[in-house]
């Protein structure tokens, strides 16, 4: 048998808790959001399967530390979904990889790295709205068992 009730009363702000209450704690911490697009590309200098135009569904992982506001927030999950939308998303996601990234052979060790740069410089740009906001990681799956990542101890940029 489950022991299901609704609430008694929700707890409200000022009343139930304060809004100094909010922010638990001042450590670092990471959240995670994931995405995904599908492209088309091919290999310039590899001699298998993958150098005829063909395409992949990518999954890409992001970790992204900082240190949570007032409200107990580090970063928006939705500001997340902003960036990849309106500054990542838009060179990925149903495109010829060779035609809109800038000019590479579109591997994934290659395109990580592009990723990484693009979401790292879009927090840089919004570094007043997150309290030390970062990149720490960027995972770009190609298929769903092989994947390419970059770290942030491995980056000039921060």
């Amino acid at each position: 048998m489950c022991d299901f009730r609704i609430v008694d009363q929700l707890q409200k702000i000022d009343e139930d808790i304060k809004r100094g209450q909010l922010k638990y704690h001042s450590k670092r911490v990471l959240v995670s959001k994931e995405f995904t697009f599908d492209a088309a590309h091919h290999l310039h200098e590899y001699d298998g399967k993958c150098k005829n135009l063909h395409g992949h569904t990518y999954r890409v992982i992001f970790g992204l530390s900082g240190f949570v506001d007032a409200r107990g927030l580090m970063i928006d999950f939705g500001d997340i979904k902003d960036i990849w939308k309106t500054e990542i998303e838009l060179y990925l996601d149903h495109r010829y990889l060779n035609e809109t990234l800038p000019p590479m052979n579109t591997t994934a060790e290659n395109m990580v790295v592009w990723i990484y740069e693009q979401m790292a410089n879009a927090l840089a740009n919004r570094k007043h709205l997150y309290d030390g906001a970062r990149v720490e990681f960027v995972r770009l799956y190609e298929t769903p068992t092989s994947y390419a990542v970059a770290r942030r101890e491995w980056m000039k940029i921060e």
